[in-house]
């Protein structure tokens, strides 16, 4: 589907509003039915991963689905999306991340506009952002290349595990750490912490992307 450009920046803030919702919203309804972190965790994990397999799914042949300004980022650098496509994407992610949150707020009858408290800070937590944002813009890379129809499928998984296997419970995505910034919930991270996931979620992209285009470029006759 060719989409003109006003079509694809909405397709990208009502996704990444959908995905920063589920977040969220499954983090709220985790912690008020259990007082276990683990299946808080649990119940935050399985809605996030599930949703991404959706939207994906459904936005995709709109916008492509970034839904990340990191991924955004990457597709600007590989001259796949031109600088003024770019910057809108990014602007509709931040806003629809933000709504995404305002709107589980206003589902769970909480206060609309929070700040959050919960720190998120240490060598270990932005290491984590760094690898959770790798591996997702990596596993984008190798799905175009070899599997295009099962990206999906295969970005629902990796954060799924990512989830826990990284420190940081893997956001992977500016937009949606700014989001959780002003949610004060299971989901949160303070406004302060928030620089160094930033950088942390674009160098990993930007390393993804090196590997990538090293990795999985067509070889030359030489080298068969």
């Amino acid at each position: 589907m060719a989409a003109d450009l006003s079509r694809r920046i909405v397709a990208e803030a009502l996704g990444t509003a959908m995905l920063v919702a589920t977040v969220v919203g499954s983090g709220i309804m985790a912690d008020r039915l259990t007082d276990d972190v683990g299946l808080t965790l649990l119940g935050n994990t399985l809605p996030t991963g599930a949703i991404l397999v959706v939207l994906i799914t459904i936005l995709g042949p709109i916008s492509g689905a970034h839904f990340n300004p990191a991924v955004t980022l990457v597709f600007a650098l590989r001259r796949e999306i031109n600088a003024t496509a770019a910057l809108a994407y990014v602007i509709a992610q931040l806003v629809g991340g933000v709504a995404g949150t305002l709107l589980a707020h206003a589902m769970f009858e909480l206060p609309i506009l929070q700040i959050s408290q919960t720190v998120r800070t240490g060598n270990g937590q932005w290491l984590a952002e760094l690898v959770a944002a790798f591996g997702l813009v990596f596993t984008i890379l190798a799905g175009l290349r070899f599997r295009s129809d099962a990206i999906p499928w295969l970005v629902g998984l990796y954060i799924t595990a990512a989830y826990w296997f990284t420190a940081s419970t893997s956001f992977a995505n500016p937009a949606v750490a700014i989001a959780r910034a002003v949610s004060n919930t299971f989901a949160g991270i303070r406004p302060v912490d928030l620089p160094a996931f930033v950088v942390a979620e674009l160098l990993g992209a930007l390393l993804a992307m090196a590997l990538a285009g090293w990795l999985f470029s067509e070889p030359k006759p030489s080298d068969r």
